[in-house]
């Protein structure tokens, strides 16, 4: 072999694949290592104050299940980290909600978050259900994740099992067809809108994600076509939308960095994004606070910032923008 002919394959096995399942080989060739977890305790419990649709500042527990781990593997996904490698046990999700609920102050909403859908049968078992509905009965509100594919039978039957008060939140991330397709999802625009459309029918209540900063999108171009997924998952019935910004720390992110293919977004980035978002005034629009650091480029204003998104989120309208003498043009 050449000297040429290595370079030429040494540059194909660092290339981001074109095709789902070389991408999926790609992405998991570039991953550390998972977190010890135990199966029969939720990984993350807290609550925090949200918005409602009726205006209402109301607690919500958030709690962060552990399962096995979903079955796409997303370009940007850092939540394998804390999933198991195999099938969750029967009876583990009831447990680990009845312990984090023990140990939690009381709240109005609940949102089960488990790294990947609810009703992927792997990650919860489906004999589970009626005790996990039986489980957040009384609360307003119970909030759980979905693929589009996932969104089904089982779904509409936990609707009917909760009296109507399940809400779905379900990952749009952006509206670029090539980008989706590259992001691995492993599913279309198409794919979202048909979800959506049987929650609707269903009287579900939906919630979408939508990604701050595409890899493969020039820096000048982010903020359209994070505001157009806004508008798009509004569109499409959400009545909220989390804006997210993606960050390096799952592998696959760092290798898009060193390729040229993706950059780190700012923190301006995701401030005028949700700004925009909220003066759509279609609804609520929520910015992801979690470890700001990563995205902010000055430590002094850093903590005024973080706080203006706070009050943003809670208010649903757009503060004046902090001023800061330190990192000011």
């Amino acid at each position: 072999m050449t000297g040429d002919q290595i370079v030429s394959r040494l540059a194909d096995s660092l290339a981001y694949p074109e095709t789902f399942r070389d991408r999926d080989r790609w992405i998991v060739a570039r991953r550390g290592a998972r977190r010890a977890l135990d199966p029969l305790d939720a990984y993350g419990a807290f609550v925090e104050d949200e918005r409602t649709e009726t205006g209402e500042t109301v607690p919500v527990a958030t709690l962060l299940l552990t399962n096995r781990e979903c079955p796409w593997r997303c370009v940007m996904c850092d939540l394998w980290k804390s999933t198991l490698e195999r099938d969750t046990p029967p009876g583990a999700i009831p447990r680990q909600i009845e312990r984090a609920l023990a140990r939690l102050p009381p709240a109005r909403r609940i949102k089960l978050y488990n790294a990947g859908s609810l009703f992927d049968p792997r990650a919860v078992p489906p004999a589970d259900d009626a005790a996990i509905a039986g489980l957040v009965r009384g609360f307003d509100r119970v909030i759980v994740e979905s693929h589009p594919a996932l969104v089904g039978r089982r779904c509409l039957e936990l609707q009917e099992s909760l009296g109507g008060r399940l809400e779905v939140a379900m990952g749009l991330e952006t509206i670029h067809p090539d980008v989706l397709r590259r992001l691995n999802k492993g599913m279309t625009l198409e794919d979202f809108d048909a979800a959506a459309g049987r929650l609707k029918s269903a009287g579900i209540a939906m919630r979408a994600f939508v990604l701050a900063g595409l890899p493969w999108v020039a820096p000048r171009e982010q903020l359209a076509w994070t505001v157009g997924a806004i508008a798009r998952a509004f569109d499409a019935g959400a009545g909220a939308v989390s804006l997210i910004p993606t960050r390096t720390g799952n592998g696959a992110i760092e290798a898009l960095l060193a390729l040229g293919e993706f950059e780190t977004p700012t923190l301006g980035l995701l401030e005028d994004a949700a700004a925009l978002g909220v003066g759509l005034g279609r609804g609520r629009v929520f910015a992801d606070l979690w470890d700001l650091a990563a995205f902010s480029r000055c430590d002094a204003c850093l903590a005024a910032r973080t706080e203006r998104l706070r009050e943003q989120n809670l208010t649903q309208s757009v503060p004046a923008r902090v001023r800061c003498e330190a990192c000011a043009p």
